[in-house]
């Protein structure tokens, strides 16, 4: 009976051909399904949820920076008549940026590692904001108060803001890193068990056809070109996601990151200019600023602030655009100081909130159109790929359930007459 299990002419070998070859094609299925949803997933997780985190947590930082930059211009303006408009756009925008802080506060609360993080930072922005109410009443004594409430900002709501933002960021890339390890298995897969079952089908049509004298089998053949319809186009989508979110990832979602920082870098410096008239030109503010403007215009390489210029922020025709107009509004400040310093306090004031071009007021929105034009095309760039890649997945999961199954019923079909030969 061994002897007669392993001859050729009986169908114990083409049932054992047969079961490996279904046996197979089954672990293709299971594995590729399996991998295919868990990468599906994974693209979802990184475009809903950890991609979003990491902007949230940049807008978050922005925001608390331009907040203090307007309580330093309502400082300022204060008492004024002549700068009412001044005043009233200053708080009109510390409002719409207490609601973006708000809203920023309320999205990541969604997330149950950021929860600790959150609430602290609730709590701190309530301080901060009985410190700014203190400041806009306090009539005479509002210098005194807007330092505690600048200190309240910069020794504990942007440090922690700023570690909201490191831990977005890191989840961000573990999720990337998830996602490229579950590919790479993916594409592995692909390519050794399709390979393994390709060369069983091959190799049993080359068989059955020596054996039984059948040049084609219809069923083979078809179950082979199943798989090559499957295999092939598994790993090109696989391939052709990965680059596309690496690609989103270098060349849009991190100089949008970046970029966002930079903005709020500019706030603040931008308030520096404010605070050194408030604090009765404390040299700390000019100091601060200079260091600050060093960073974003890229003088600066060894700061650990972001560089707003160069590198994959911004092309060099931006680049030149954004310095260019930052130059501007640095040289403003260095006029406001001048004039502050020759004692024209509202000669400096007058600089430094007017509207024209020339002024403070006026070269730092034209400084910050260019930078947030750049950042919102990066961010749209970053959304359109993802929103690609998740087409291109679409389907993925089911795909080789259905292949695969198809072929599962065609191999058995295929030898179905030649095993009936043997009854």
């Amino acid at each position: 009976m061994a002897r007669r299990a392993v001859q050729p002419e009986t169908p114990a070998r083409l049932r054992l051909w047969v079961a490996v070859t279904v046996l197979t094609a089954a672990a293709l299925l299971a594995g590729l399904s399996l991998l295919m949803a868990r990468v599906q997933n994974q693209v979802r997780v990184i475009g809903d949820r950890a991609a979003p985190q990491a902007a949230t947590a940049a807008d978050l930082y922005f925001a608390l920076s331009d907040m203090d930059a307007q309580v330093a211009r309502l400082v300022l303006t204060a008492g004024n008549d002549a700068l009412a408009g001044s005043q009233i756009d200053a708080l009109g925008t510390y409002q719409a940026r207490s609601r973006q802080v708000d809203a920023d506060l309320q999205k990541s609360l969604a997330s149950v590692a950021d929860k600790d993080t959150v609430l602290t930072l609730l709590d701190q922005l309530a301080v901060y904001r009985e410190r700014v109410w203190q400041t806009l009443t306090a009539g005479s004594s509002a210098p005194g108060y807007y330092t505690q409430a600048t200190n309240t900002m910069h020794l504990g709501l942007l440090p922690a803001a700023q570690s909201l933002r490191s831990a977005s960021e890191e989840r961000l890339s573990q999720a990337y890193a998830s996602k490229q390890t579950t590919q790479a298995w993916a594409v592995t897969l692909a390519i050794v068990l399709g390979g393994a079952l390709l060369v069983l089908l091959f190799a049993l049509q080359v068989w059955l056809a020596r054996r039984f004298r059948r040049v084609f089998n219809p069923a083979l053949l078809t179950a082979t070109v199943l798989t090559i319809a499957l295999v092939l186009p598994a790993i090109a989508v696989l391939l052709l996601q990965g680059d596309q979110l690496r690609t989103a990832r270098s060349e849009s979602l991190t100089p949008f990151l970046r970029l966002s920082q930079a903005r709020a870098v500019s706030y603040d410096a931008a308030a520096d200019t404010s605070r050194y008239l408030v604090s009765s030109k404390l040299a700390f503010y000019d100091n601060d600023f200079k260091r600050k403007s060093a960073c974003l215009t890229g003088d600066d390489r060894d700061t650990s602030l972001p560089v707003a210029s160069g590198g994959p922020d911004v092309s060099p025709d931006q680049a030149g655009q954004v310095v260019t107009r930052w130059q501007a509004y640095a040289r403003d400040h260095q006029k406001i100081v001048g004039l502050a310093a020759s004692g024209q306090h509202d000669e400096a004031i007058g600089a430094l909130t007017g509207i024209r071009r020339g002024d403070a007021a006026f070269d730092f929105s034209y400084y910050d159109a260019a930078v947030a034009e750049i950042a919102d095309a990066r961010k749209s760039a970053f959304d359109r790929s993802m929103h690609d890649a998740s087409v291109l997945m679409r389907g993925w999961a089911v795909l080789p359930l259905v292949v695969m199954g198809l072929v599962i019923l065609l191999v058995p079909i295929a030898v179905r007459r030649r095993l009936a030969e043997y009854r």
